[in-house]
């Protein structure tokens, strides 16, 4: 496959609303996990000091929490058309969507490929979504009974700190993933630019997503490429 040369064109592809949603579950996650690190293992007692005790990292753990739960209030305010399309991409499956996990392993490890055709959300981010709602779901769910152990019965707070572990284990080996991918793959790297900004290059976009990308071209919202190649060669 040849390389794509990019022209500096840039088209939208994440609102304001979706950005700030981003960056708000990105840093409540983080901090989620740094603040837990003491409270697991003796090996990261050191970090007690940096963030004032035991007491001051329970708090700080229990209002990244409270912000962990705000993104998508923040998407459906900002942006509910956004957040509508997302819910409707991910229980929307075509036979296309399973051939793009053939082409994505091969593109994965530095072999040939070939695009196939997507929408908004390839196949890939869509079991991504699907993997960290459903971990959301755990360590939400779980961390109820861990904060109000009182109004809870104890094995279900026993159980809670179990299903807490499993759904940060599982969210963390997929967020390892995501960043992979977004930020170090060279064929990924260039839409990271998208959840800081909202834009992407063009050709990235139309290659990586063509399907949204023709459907916007021909809204009169995104520059047709093909006509640029065209008159190019006929120049």
């Amino acid at each position: 496959m040849s390389k794509t040369q990019y022209s500096g064109v840039k088209v939208k592809r994440f609102s304001k609303g979706f950005v700030i949603a981003h960056a708000v579950n990105a840093i409540s996650f983080f901090a989620l996990y740094i603040t837990a690190l003491p409270m697991y293992t003796e090996w990261f007692d050191w970090l007690y000091p940096v963030l004032g005790g035991p007491e001051g990292a329970r708090m700080l753990h229990r209002i990244f929490a409270v912000t962990f739960i705000m993104p998508t209030f923040i998407w459906l305010i900002l942006e509910p058309k956004g957040l509508l399309r997302w819910g409707k991409e991910l229980v929307t499956w075509k036979k296309r969507d399973l051939q793009f996990f053939t082409e994505f392993v091969k593109e994965l490890f530095g072999f040939n490929f070939k695009h196939v055709k997507q929408t908004f959300f390839n196949a890939g981010e869509k079991i991504n979504s699907i993997i960290q709602i459903f971990t959301a779901i755990l360590i939400i769910g779980s961390g109820f009974p861990m904060w109000f152990p009182d109004l809870f019965p104890a094995a279900i707070v026993q159980w809670a700190y179990v299903a807490h572990n499993v759904g940060f284990g599982l969210a963390i080996a997929v967020v390892v993933g995501h960043i992979y991918l977004s930020v170090i793959h060279k064929n990924s790297r260039p839409g990271y630019t998208g959840v800081l900004t909202g834009e992407v290059p063009a050709e990235w976009a139309k290659e990586h997503y063509t399907e949204w990308y023709e459907e916007e071209v021909k809204k009169g919202n995104f520059p047709d490429l093909d006509k640029g190649k065209n008159k190019k060669k006929g120049a």
